[in-house]
Order: C-alpha cells, then structure tokens, then sequence
C-alpha cells in the first residue's frame, strides 16, 4: 500500500463511526450504570458493534462484591493483550466498582488499558477516551465525591417494554462483608419530582413495566428529611397512567416500615413480591455483620407483608460460612429459611473482600465446611421454590411477554414471560392463537411446575392476549434496527432486564 492509499484508508476510518462493546459484570446497578455508559457513547457518535464483529472500544463495567471479580477482569484484559498490541487504535476502558477500589493497580497490571475511571464519574468516559486517543498515554480519573447523578446522562437501555428508574446511590450502612459503601459514597436522594419525570418519560415511550433501584430504597428520603418518602413514591407511581407494574430492589429489613407496607397492599400497579435481604438466620452472625435487625424482626416483617397481601412472592439474598459462623448459626439459617417459605434466593458462599472489616475477622470458615453448607441450603431452598411454585398449578396468571425465551426455545417453541410476582413462566401458543409480541400480557393457566420456572400449555380458550402499547413500542424499535416487528409506531425506545438467578 502507497502512501496516498493509506491516506485514504484513514481518512474512510475517521469518517465511519467507532464502535463500542459494554460488558458488564456484577448487579443491578452495574446493569444500569452501563445503560448510562451506551448512551453515552452514543451520544458522542459511537455505534453499537455489530453481531460477530469486533468493537474499536471495549468497555468494562465492573464488580467488587462478586467473588473472583478481579480474576475476571484480568483474565478478560489478558485475552485482549495481543489484539491491542496488533491493533493500537482500539481501545479499552474499565469502570465500576473494581476500578474505584483498585484504582492505579490496574494500569499495573494492565498497562495496555487506555482508560480507567470509577462509579463517582460515568459522565467523563467520552472525554477520557479522547484523551487518551490524543495523548498516546492511558488516562486515570477517579473522584471521590459523584460529579453528576447517573440518571442525569444520556441513556441506551436494552429493551422498550421495561425500564429501570435509579432513586438513589450509595449507602449509609456498614455491613462488614460489604464494600459498595466506600466505592460508591454515602446515599444521595434524587428528588421525588426528577424521578417521577423518569418515570413518565419511560412510560410516554411505551413502557409498561419500571423498577426503582437504589443499594437501599427504602431508606430514600434519608438526605431531605422524609421518613415516609418511598411509601409516598410508590404511591405517586400509582397515579401515573399506562404504567401498569411497579417493582424495587432492595430494601433494608432495619428500615423497612409499616407505611411501605401499606403502599405497596394499596397501589394497584406496585406489584406483589418483595426481595428481602436475609444475609443470615443467625442473631450472633447478624451482630457481626452489623446487619441491625435479628431473625425475629426479619420474620415479623414477612408476616406483616403475608396479612396484607398473602400472595406476595418473596426472595432474599444469603451468606454461607460469613467469619465465626458455627454448625448452630447454620442452623439457624435453615430455620428461618424453612419459616421464611422464600420463592427463590440469591445464595453466596462468604468469600474475603479486601478492604471490609470481615476480610480480617478471626474464625475464617474452612472451604470444605462453607462447601458443604452450602449445598445443603441449596437442597432446603430448592424444595422450598419447588414446593411454593406447585401452589401456582390451576391458577390463572398474567403475563408480561420477555424477549428472551430461554436457550430450550427453538426445541421446545415456547415463548417466556413474568407473573406479576417475577415468576418466569415457559408457555407455548395453542394453534390458531395469536402469538404475543414483548411488552404483551397473556393471561393463561400454569399447568406445570418446577423449582426454577413454570410451565403453561393452554387450550385456545384457556389463552388471551392483550396488545399493549409496550407491544407496539417493540414493534417500533425492532423496524428501526431492521427487525421483523409486525407494526411500526411513532415513540422513543426504552428498556430493563432483571437480574439472572442463578443456582
């Protein structure tokens, strides 16, 4: 290639847009966080890579509470290493909390990295990647303070019918397992009335579905004063039209009040399920967690909820082998478990977090013996699921149509969608009957059971199908990217998916 034709190549490279790649490890606000990062890149003439194709940026959203976090991210910049070193103009990015906790260790352990930059600053990631494209040198920005909330910046959200709305960031607790406070700051309340217009936005847009996130969202309100100021959230939700499900995640059981209660029984559109953090059964591992609540409060929150709506499905989050738990504290586990009557859990076994109180607590739990713990959980919680989710055989359920059918769908050619209390149900489109787009709802019956999903295969006449205007939004966005959407609609794009629970 002559001189002029390289000059010519470059000059076709400059004018194609560059494309971007997000991978994002960890939870909810991970997930939401790199909503936040596409459409910022976007924003700034980034496009999406195509399927198959290779991004000119990678960008890692990252986790620090996830076990072997940091192994994934450096086994995954690793496999990056000799791309990078054959092609010097792409670039590579890490964000989240791996990043705001590991800071300068990852130009050191990966100085092929082009930009590193924390949770406090999403909004600098355009300007550090330019920067760095200038510069010819990696750039490395973390403030320790947020620069900007995140739900003031430009958003990409991965589907229309259902969207996240964050109502706060950070966290006033001190869990001694937990690092997210000193990586993401003390709590900050957005105002009720920005929210509100977040979640009207979405709605305007065609979404049917919103999920409130904050680390702790029922201690919103903590910063302008308002003890009551979810219950009164949750509510003002209630008043707007077209939204048709409200959910959030996660309460604190310490925080948790009879006038969220009230709202959520008394809120048509506040659905019927509730993820309630145990972390533990144990009185003593709970003081040491300094979780400020014990098994009995936990327990009496859950039958409060039962008596005012007794269909509420309820899941948790629970350690195994947490520092000093003994064969008892396990016990106690399993009791509460057993009376808790949860419809799934989020369980972990306790691996050490540099940087939390727990990492230097006496009484490390061997592996073998958390091993084992765990599995027997495991065992309880699986009959537990399996014998609440047979309650549900015969009965007449809703369904909010999901894009993803699940990785048996081409075999079985069942589609896949959420109850109103998050059960993924499996259903199959009796002959003749109208298939449903994502956003629909279908009522049908559930004729099967298992630990993880249900089951419907419904006559004709046992099967509805109510288009909705999520539907059509689908519909709309899919005829935008070249899909095969059977309408197209005026409308913005939207979206949300929920976490993955793993076994």
């Amino acid at each position: 290639m002559n001189e002029r034709d390289s000059q010519q190549t470059t000059a076709g490279e400059q004018n194609a847009p560059r494309t971007y790649e997000v991978r994002t490890f960890g939870c909810q606000m991970n997930v939401h966080d790199s909503e936040r990062m596409s459409g910022l890149l976007e924003s700034h003439g980034y496009a999406p890579v195509p399927e198959g194709e290779e991004a000119d940026l990678i960008v890692f959203n990252t986790c620090a509470v996830r076990e072997n976090a940091d192994n994934k991210l450096y086994g995954n910049l690793g496999m990056l290493a000799p791309r990078k070193r054959q092609e010097p103009n792409m670039q590579i990015a890490v964000g989240g909390c791996l990043a705001q906790k590991d800071q300068d260790a990852i130009l050191k352990k990966a100085p092929w990295v082009d930009v590193v930059f924390g949770t406090h600053n999403i909004g600098s990631l355009p300007t550090l990647l330019e920067r760095a494209r200038h510069n010819h040198e990696a750039q490395a920005e973390l403030l320790e303070s947020l620069e900007v909330f995140p739900s003031t910046l430009p958003t990409k959200r991965d589907h229309v019918y259902s969207g996240w709305v964050s109502i706060s960031v950070g966290c006033n607790n001190t869990c001694t397992f937990c690092i997210v406070p000193s990586l993401r700051g003390k709590e900050k309340d957005r105002r009720p009335g920005d929210i509100l217009a977040e979640v009207q936005a979405l709605v305007d847009d065609g979404a049917i579905e919103v999920t409130l996130l904050g680390q702790n969202v029922n201690s919103y309100g903590v910063e302008f004063g308002d003890r009551q100021a979810f219950s009164k959230l949750l509510r003002a939700c209630g008043e707007i039209e077209g939204l048709e499900r409200v959910r959030f995640t996660s309460p604190h059981p310490a925080m948790f009040t009879d006038d969220v209660i009230d709202a959520m029984a008394e809120t048509p559109n506040v659905m019927p399920v509730l993820h309630m953090p145990l972390q533990s059964g144990s009185d003593k591992v709970l003081k040491d967690m300094k979780r400020s609540y014990r098994s009995k409060k936990f327990l009496g929150i859950l039958e409060k909820v039962r008596a005012k709506m007794p269909d509420a499905a309820i899941t948790t989050d629970i350690i195994v082998g947490f520092p000093g738990e003994t064969e008892e504290d396990f016990q106690e586990t399993l009791r509460v478990v057993e009376e808790a009557r949860f419809s799934s859990a989020f369980t972990f076994q306790y691996s050490i977090r540099p940087g939390t109180p727990a990492a230097t607590m006496d009484n490390q739990v061997p592996k073998e013996v958390v091993q084992e713990r765990y599995e027997r959980l495991i065992a309880l919680q699986d009959r537990i699921a399996g014998e609440e989710n047979r309650k549900q055989l015969g009965k007449t359920v809703e369904l909010m149509v999901v894009a993803e059918s699940g990785r048996k769908a081409e075999e079985t050619h069942r589609l896949a969608g959420r109850t109103q209390d998050m059960r993924l149900v499996h259903f199959s489109v009796p002959a003749g009957a109208e298939t449903p787009r994502p956003g629909d709802l279908v009522t049908l019956p559930i004729t099967e059971a298992g630990s993880f999903h249900l089951l419907s295969d419904p006559s004709p006449e046992q099967y509805s199908v109510r288009r909705s205007r999520a539907g059509d939004a689908w519909d709309r966005s899919q005829a935008d990217s070249c899909g095969t959407g059977t309408t197209q609609v005026s409308g913005g794009a939207v979206n949300l998916g929920f976490p993955t629970l793993r076994k």
